[in-house]
This record gives C-alpha cells, sequence and structure tokens, in this order.
C-alpha cells in the first residue's frame, strides 16, 4: 500500500510539471491556434542559462528569479521578430517556423553548452523538513513552487488589467482591437508568459532527469497529452490533465508496462483523446453555422 501511495504521490509531481508545459501550449495556442513545438527546446535553453550561471556561484533563488526574467523577455522578442511576421501566412509556414525553432534552440544549446549530461542541483536538500513517507523533499518543493507559479498566473489573468486584455485578445482579437486593446503586443507577452512557465518547469524537473540539451523531448509530449486530455482551449484543463497524466504515467509504468514503455502511455492518451474526446474532458464544443 506504501508504495502504491508513493507511486500516486510522485506521479502527481510530475502532473505539476506536465500541466505547466501544457499550459504553456495552450497559451501559444489560444494566441497563434497552432502549437510550439519548441517550447520544449526553449524551456531547456532557459535551464542551461540558470545552470551557467550557478556555476559561476550565483544563489539558487537569485538564478530563479533572472532565469525566468530572462525566459520572458526572450519569449517575448520569439514572437515580435519571428512569429508576427509570419502570423497571417498559412498554416504550413507557421509550423516550419516553429519546427525551426525547435532545431535552432537545440543545437544552441549543444553548441554552447556542449552536449554533455550536467547534475542541476536542488534547492530543497534531501534531509530538509519536507521530505515525508511519500514525497520526498524536491518533489514536495516542485509541487509548491509550481502550484504558486500557476495560482500566480490565475490572479494575473482573473484580477489585472493586463491580463483581462491578453485573455480578450486571445479569445477575440477583432473585438478586443475595437475597444482599443493592442492584441499584438498582448499575444507577444502570452509567448513571454509561456516561456517563463517552460523555464520554471525546466528548472524544476532537471535536478530529477539531468541537464543535456534534448531534456525536455519526452517532457514535451507528457505536456501535449496533458493539453490535450484537458483540452487544447482550457488553460484549467491542461492544469488537470497534467496531474492525471502524471499519475498515469507512474502506476501504468510500475504495475503493468514496466518503466521502459512509460512514454508510451502519452502517445496512447494523445491518440485516444484525439479519437474519442477530440475537445479533451473539460474542452467546450465550438458549434459553426453554416
Amino acid at each position: 500500500m506504501d508504495a502504491l501511495l508513493h507511486q500516486i504521490f510522485s506521479g502527481l509531481a510530475t502532473g505539476c510539471i506536465y500541466g505547466s508545459i501544457g499550459l504553456a501550449l495552450v497559451m501559444i495556442y489560444q494566441a497563434t491556434h497552432h502549437i510550439n513545438f519548441a517550447q520544449g527546446e526553449i524551456a531547456t535553453f532557459s535551464t542551461f542559462i540558470a545552470w551557467s550561471l550557478l556555476q559561476k556561484g550565483w544563489p539558487y533563488w537569485v538564478v530563479f528569479v533572472v532565469t525566468v526574467a530572462l525566459s520572458f523577455t526572450g519569449g517575448l522578442a520569439i514572437q515580435r521578430l519571428i512569429v508576427r511576421p509570419v502570423e497571417r501566412a498559412p498554416v504550413l509556414t507557421n509550423v516550419i517556423v516553429f519546427i525551426g525553432l525547435l532545431v535552432i534552440f537545440n543545437s544552441l544549446s549543444g553548441w554552447i553548452f556542449d552536449h554533455t549530461i550536467k547534475a542541476f542541483p536542488s534547492p530543497f536538500a534531501q534531509d530538509s523538513a519536507l521530505a515525508t513517507r511519500f514525497f520526498s523533499a524536491h518533489e514536495l518543493g516542485t509541487v509548491g513552487v509550481m502550484l504558486c507559479v500557476l495560482l500566480g498566473l490565475w490572479a494575473f489573468f482573473r484580477f489585472t488589467p493586463i491580463g483581462l486584455a491578453m485573455r480578450a485578445a486571445a479569445q477575440n482579437p477583432e473585438s478586443a482591437r475595437l475597444v482599443g486593446i493592442r492584441v499584438s503586443w498582448m499575444l507577444a507577452m502570452g509567448w513571454g508568459l509561456a516561456s517563463a512557465i517552460g523555464a520554471v518547469a525546466g528548472m524544476m524537473i532537471a535536478p530529477t532527469v539531468f541537464l543535456d540539451p534534448n531534456m525536455m523531448t519526452g517532457i514535451l509530449i507528457y505536456g501535449f497529452a496533458a493539453a490535450l486530455l484537458g483540452g487544447i482551449d482550457n488553460p484549467a484543463g491542461a492544469v488537470a490533465g497534467g496531474f492525471i497524466v502524471g499519475v498515469l504515467e507512474n502506476l501504468l509504468g510500475a504495475y503493468v508496462i514496466g518503466t521502459e514503455l512509460k512514454l508510451t502511455v502519452a502517445l496512447l492518451l494523445i491518440v485516444g483523446t484525439l479519437t474519442l474526446f477530440p475537445n479533451g474532458l473539460f474542452g467546450r464544443n465550438v458549434v459553426t453555422r453554416v
């Protein structure tokens, strides 16, 4: 029974990561109606920046804040300089741009920081008071950090004028323009927030899986599964989907298919969701009059 509970709680901890990546994918999807295939590589590059600052002796939480700020700025710059010029281009053009960003950031990570696997420190000591029977200190700390990020985002979008403007720009750009909202800048801020969320997820997952240029490849697939399962147009659904994916991955990997095939859980969830629940568990049905 203890082993089962440990798998469930560990799945909830990793589910926070998957949910945050799913949330970042949903934010980009709401802005562009495309999936950002480069989300994982951008997060990995941000994590490498954090690692390099830690190697210089910077305190962890100072590095954390600086990395999140740099990631936000970088995401905003990507939208203004690369994505904005092709936002009205055909779908295939946007897909090629996203794949190009994936290749570029993956190559930059290997070129600048090399391809050797690196240990990334955890800010939560193993013998700290956070450790419990079912959670390691890092797992519980990860849950706390990611929940703070998610609650902060919810408050930002719910109560601040900029957050409300971003929601309006994502849901109905034409109407938002009519009331004076600068839609293009709101979408750029959405890219910045998605990159910042990815950076936080990368710094939280790196101590568990180690750091290399391909670190987030599998995590992105889990995040994509979470976004689809919860509803690709529903930010809260993506977070809930992350918890479901994390727990299912752990339980099936431990008791059914083995750890070597855990990634197939995400792939099966993607195929099953697209086949049986195209709008996800919490997505909304869209009806178009013809």
